[in-house]
């Protein structure tokens, strides 16, 4: 099966929807006129799927993290968008997708599906937010982008993952993450672009045309931005995919200010746009889920920005699930008191299209048969789904090569340039020579090739190629530590992957990182997926960088001077907890005293 074969190979075109000489208009007016209320409504859902080792398809629901099977679902509720999680080979992800479209070509009307993902190039593997970059070409998280700034790059970067994904079947990408990282615990600032909106904005803008083109077209991945308007100032830094983080907080009256990078994104055209779950508190907004909150989706979004796509909801807004062991209510903020039909009926009321993680259309037929909804405003939402199938060529041509994706995902250019991404990204905050009676020593970094070095928290093998590894720090000329941002771990299969919480280093690892840094002279290495609390760090290492997502090779890369970092802090660093607890969650460079400030990063 080639990425050429086409849709005739499996189904007659006898209809006017199926004949490409049409135009898009024509052909999604007739198909729309054919279909029933209950192929309607399962157009409308867009849930979870899972597939089985080296492609397969998995029919048996005791395998599966819910109860409905993809066969199912296609077969039985009418459903053609899936969202992939976890990770796979890209032939493997190429082959299981076009099993699943052998599945919707099957189906009476042969409505392809659209498969999305979570981010898949960076280094988070969360269930709910992101896989690791298994196969495919693996740049630093958005923050690291950022911290480089360069647009380019990020339209570079867009580009290839359009190209890697488009190999494999992944046509619309949940993502970009364009909140604004401005309350410093909250655990979903490592896929976003930091705290500032002007850079964010023009970042996002980049990003959307390097993967959607400068017109959404059949060689596009679509962009589903989120989170509109904008899910970084949560109260306290808790997320609200829990009820205890369901609070989005405005002290300094900043909503504008997230709200910023989206008009970007927009003029961009992004093709679709999730809300998060959380509810705005203390503004001139109805005080529910953004999901639900018709103020926010048809004022906000529709009639004040003029947004005609795609909108779907963030995922399980409207069942309760149990969600890799842990019992997880359906996030609807403000409207928790809503039975599940009138929590559907309330987010179309409110303006969206499309259900996240759910996987009940049934419940869209009910309210339409009870005469509560009409199948003139189903009518609105899947024009918009059927549109985007037909201008993506999904109806033309929906099967991909899984040998091809073997060969054009994860090439050897693809995998050099997110490496030299990983290094131009670390962010050089110290370099400071050590001590010396004659006077006249120059900075610690660069490092010179070949320096007997102490290595703590990376491979000593991969080490060995640059330096001469040593057993103690005693026998080294300079150390060199790897180290994470803190968190406070949280109990719960799903909820244990959301690093929310404390920023400061507990009193064991920190002494015995300032236990290295006295006894030789030592370059520390943190991983900010959020702002570090780290001024003890910083005064007694003699070299700090950052990294926001980086491998042991190209770190040494950029400590050894083989590629010279570039970052730039995405957001600033603050001084202590008691600091952070002070900040106005929505008011970006808020610290009153940072260790490093916003945009920090020196140069060797």
């Amino acid at each position: 099966m080639t990425g050429t074969t086409a849709r005739t190979r499996f189904r007659a075109a006898t209809c006017p929807y199926e004949d490409a000489s049409l135009s898009i208009e024509e052909r999604v007016e007739d198909l729309l006129g054919r279909m029933t209320v209950a192929e309607k409504a399962g157009l409308m859902f867009q849930t979870i799927a899972v597939m089985g080792p080296d492609g397969t398809l998995l029919d048996d629901p005791d395998t599966l993290p819910f109860d409905v099977t993809v066969r199912r679902m296609i077969a039985d509720k009418g459903m053609n968008h899936f969202n992939l999680m976890g990770g796979g080979r890209p032939e493997h992800i190429a082959r299981w997708h076009n099993r699943i479209q052998e599945l919707a070509l099957e189906t009476r009307l042969g409505i392809p599906i659209t498969l999305s993902t979570d981010p898949r190039h960076h280094f988070t593997d969360n269930p709910g937010t992101a896989a690791y970059a298994e196969g495919f070409s693996q740049y630093p998280e958005t923050l690291g982008l950022a911290a480089i700034g360069d647009a380019d790059l990020v339209r570079e970067f867009a580009d290839l993952m359009r190209r890697e994904y488009l190999a494999v079947g992944i046509r619309l990408a949940l993502h970009p993450q364009i909140d604004l990282a401005t309350e410093p615990r909250w655990s979903r600032i490592n896929g976003t672009f930091g705290e500032d909106a002007e850079l964010t904005g023009k970042l996002v803008a980049a990003y959307i045309r390097g993967a959607q083109g400068e017109t959404l077209d059949t060689a596009s991945v679509a962009c589903m931005t989120k989170h509109f308007p904008g899910g970084g100032p949560q109260l306290d830094g808790e997320d609200p995919h829990f009820a205890y983080g369901r609070e989005q907080v405005y002290p300094g009256d900043n909503f504008d200010y997230h709200l910023a990078p989206f008009k970007e994104a927009l003029a961009a055209g992004t093709s679709q746009m999730m809300p998060y779950y959380g509810m705005p508190i203390g503004t001139e907004h109805e005080e529910v889920a953004f999901g639900f909150n018709r103020g926010i989706i048809t004022g906000l979004l529709r009639e004040r920005l003029g947004f005609d796509g795609i909108v779907c909801t963030d995922w399980g807004l409207i069942s309760d699930a149990n969600i890799m062991g842990q019992s997880m209510p359906a996030r609807a903020w403000g409207v928790e008191d809503l039975s599940v039909p009138d929590r559907v009926l309330r987010v179309l009321e409110a303006g969206c299209d499309q259900f996240g993680g759910e996987d009940v259309p049934e419940q869209v037929v009910a309210l339409v048969e009870a005469g509560r909804l009409t199948e003139e405003r189903l009518d609105v939402s899947a024009r918009r789904l059927l549109r985007e199938k037909f201008v993506l060529g999904l109806f033309d041509h929906p099967f991909v090569d899984p040998a091809g994706a073997a060969a054009s995902v994860g090439t050897p250019a693809g995998v050099a340039a997110g490496l030299r991404a990983q290094s131009r990204s670390v962010t050089l905050l110290k370099n400071e020579a050590p001590e010396s009676d004659t006077g006249g020593a120059e900075p610690i970094l660069p490092l010179a090739e070949g320096s007997r070095v102490y290595v703590r928290g990376l491979d000593a093998e991969v080490a060995a190629g640059y330096g001469t590894v040593v057993a103690t720090p005693e026998e080294a000329d300079v150390a060199i530590v790897r180290v994470k941002t803190p968190f406070e771990p949280r109990e719960g299969g799903f909820e244990q992957f959301f690093h929310a919480g404390s920023l400061e280093f507990d009193t064991v690892e920190l002494a015995a990182v300032l236990e290295l840094c006295a006894t030789v002279p030592t370059v520390v290495d943190v991983y900010l997926e959020r702002p570090a609390v780290l001024p003890e760090i910083a005064e007694a290492a003699a070299a700090l960088v950052a990294n926001y997502g980086c491998a042991d090779g190209p770190l040494l890369d950029a400590l050894f001077g083989r590629v010279r970092p570039e970052g730039n802090l995405p957001f600033e660093l603050p001084r202590s907890m008691a600091d952070v607890r002070a900040q106005r969650s929505d008011v970006p460079r808020d610290g009153k005293d940072p260790v490093f400030p916003f945009g920090h990063g020196l140069r060797y």
